[in-house]
């Protein structure tokens, strides 16, 4: 099955013709219920924007769509008529938005703008989904269509922006992937199991103007044999859950495998679909069992492929509180299901031996450099990580070309988002500890000894780096072929992480 944006392409066009004359934006909300109250909706508390438009804001066109698709609040057939003059009250059913209920009219479908900042600048588009657990107010329906959510934000800020010909997003539920790869490839492959899914997606891409997607149903590269592409993105549905009757199995997050095995079927797949110097980016869980590290069977996964890789470990949450969040996720509360639910999530755990459970990020390289990073990075992270991603690969690839001798002859120069911490002892002149500091990216921080740190102060491009170690050996009386050697290593690694910059 493959589908294509155009169906009910007139309907969704007088859609986009009404939210743009609504100024339904992010901003627009924002100012209508103010930002207290946006920061409790993204907690999951309404109330406070409810209460911000039971005034005149509410009767706005865009307070009025708010309240709908937004909020999940019913609003008259007068009110939405006045809200969507051009795709009225029929064009709104026949797309499937709304439903009547006797004098009000209810949202069947959340509906709302989403902004962002990527390589290519800021943007703004508008996203379908299905209703969420506060309009819902219960458990999801298994073949439940996600919205944005956290995930979703953090692939799409991980994504390296580069051209490429053709690109493909591997689970693509509402469509949010595939649209970001869609400003920088010419073609896009979009492919999903659930044919709701599909559906929605097709519908945000038609609806936000873009033309150069291609949605297939079908389950992980199924849809694409024989297919090579320049990137690859997933969110796939790695959630772990038990495989026992009578827990539900969502689509957009259950890949219906055992454990984390779904994420290791991803990764095995990659290499057959990847053109030469492609790169592959997901999401992922691995499983921390009994005696086994997490992250290492990760690395065991992608090692496996003959790929470049480089995987970062953000979070490891125990089996219990993995397991509270993912029945939470599903809109069950605290109860008697709630219990049975938590006994089945822990049961499955413990036939495994599955202590606790990592999440993080994979970027894999159709190339053989010799990359293989295996990372813990769990500092707060502001922004999106594409350009810094994209910039590490490419600081690797320069450093890893060159042997010691030719890097010594280079001319580096420190960041400027990086700061250095000193902590001295009362009265001591020397310090006791010096930390380097990045400001961007992943706000990595560093510990130096004195040759590294005095190298580090001393990279302004003046320099080459084979003066500036001669410099420090003569200064500290050390021999300088051994204070070479041993900062090498240090060198390379400050060059890959973005601390120090080769001069162009």
């Amino acid at each position: 099955m493959q589908l294509t944006c155009g169906v009910h392409s007139e309907p969704i066009q007088r859609l986009r013709s009404d939210l743009l004359a609504a100024r339904f934006s992010v901003d627009v909300l924002t100012r209508l219920w103010g930002t207290r109250a946006d920061a409790a909706l993204h907690r999951g508390q309404r109330v406070p924007a409810s209460r911000a438009l039971t005034g005149p804001a509410g009767e706005t066109a865009a307070g009025v769509l708010a309240r709908i698709f937004v909020l999940g609040m019913p609003v008259t057939a007068g009110q939405l008529a006045v809200a969507l003059p051009e795709l009225g009250l029929d064009g709104a059913l026949a797309l499937g938005l709304v439903s009547v209920d006797g004098d009000r009219v209810r949202a069947v479908l959340d509906l709302r703008p989403y902004s962002f900042v990527d390589a290519h600048g800021v943007g703004s588009w508008w996203i379908a989904s299905d209703l969420g657990e506060l309009t819902v107010g219960g458990a999801l329906r298994e073949d439940h269509v996600l919205g944005v959510g956290g995930a979703s934000l953090t692939l799409s800020g991980l994504m390296v922006g580069g051209t490429v010909d053709a690109a493909l997003d591997i689970g693509t539920g509402c469509g949010i992937q595939a649209m970001h790869a869609a400003r920088h490839a010419t073609r896009v492959v979009a492919t999903d199991i659930s044919p709701r899914a599909l559906e929605i997606a097709a519908l945000n891409a038609e609806l936000n103007g873009i033309r150069n997607i291609e949605f297939r149903l079908g389950s992980l590269f199924d849809p694409v044999a024989g297919e090579r592409f320049g990137q690859i993105v997933s969110n796939p549905p790695f959630v772990i859950t038990p495989r026992a009757d009578g827990v539900p199995s969502y689509e957009y997050r259950d890949g219906g495998m055992v454990g984390d095995a779904l994420v290791a079927s991803v990764i095995d797949g990659l290499a057959d679909h990847l053109e030469p110097g492609g790169i592959a980016q997901l999401l992922g869980n691995w499983e921390y069992r009994d005696g086994v590290d997490g992250l290492d069977r990760a690395g065991e996964w992608v090692s496996a492929t003959g790929l470049d890789a480089w995987v970062v470990e953000r979070e490891v949450q125990d089996a219990a509180l993995y397991s509270e969040t993912w029945i939470r996720d599903g809109g069950t509360r605290p109860g008697p299901e709630f219990d049975r639910l938590y006994g089945a999530w822990l049961d499955d755990f413990e036939q495994r031996g599955v202590t606790a459970v990592g999440f993080g990020y994979l970027s894999l390289r159709a190339t053989t450099r010799g990359l293989r990073r295996l990372e813990r990075l769990d500092s707060a992270i502001e922004g999106g990580l594409g350009v810094h991603i994209a910039e590490t690969l490419a600081a690797w690839d320069w450093q890893s070309a060159l042997t010691d001798e030719q890097i010594g002859r280079e001319h580096l120069e420190l960041a400027p988002d990086v700061t250095e911490d000193r902590h001295y002892w009362p009265g001591d002149a020397d310090p006791t500890v010096m930390t380097l500091r990045q400001g961007g990216g992943f706000g990595r921080s560093l510990p130096l000894d004195t040759g590294l740190a005095a190298l580090v102060g001393a990279c302004d491009g003046e320099l080459s780096v084979r003066a500036i170690i001669a410099a420090i050996a003569q200064l500290l009386e050390v021999d300088e072929a051994a204070l070479s050697a041993e900062l090498m290593p240090s060198i390379r690694e400050l060059v890959t992480t973005g601390f120090l910059r080769p001069l162009a």
